[in-house]
């Protein structure tokens, strides 16, 4: 695959990474669904579901308000992206040296086109 496919997916990327390190949850959350879903393990860590995900703006605003809340350092170091035609994951570190690799896939249809519908945050656990 050439290294420019998908470029719409890197750019999406790179936003995303921005509007994290930028703390704005307004601009965090413009790049998601009205009824995304987000699942990670901080979800079942600050207590919002025992299955780990949230769905809708409204439930995400309420997680990630209480993480940022707790993260007053949070800051992303992009490593690369890996796309497919409706996704990017997204491989970057955390200031706490924690290697995350974040899969968003994207809406191709109607209001949803082009923003965040599905995101799953993966963590390193087992360095090969």
């Amino acid at each position: 695959m050439p290294d420019d496919a998908h470029p719409e997916l890197i750019a999406l990327g790179e936003a995303w990474i921005a509007a994290w390190n930028s703390r704005d949850l307004d601009r965090i959350l413009a790049l998601y669904a009205e009824d995304a879903e987000m699942t990670s393990d901080g979800i079942v860590r600050l207590g919002f579901t025992v299955q780990g995900s949230v769905r809708g703006k409204q439930n995400l605003r309420a997680y990630w308000s209480k993480a940022l809340a707790l993260l007053p350092n949070l800051h992303f170091t992009p490593a690369g992206f890996f796309t497919s035609p409706n996704s990017v994951v997204v491989h970057y570190a955390n200031d706490r040296g924690q290697t995350i690799c974040e899969y968003l896939r994207v809406g191709q249809v109607g209001a949803n086109a082009g923003l965040i519908v599905q995101g799953s945050a993966n963590h390193l656990v087992h360095r090969a």
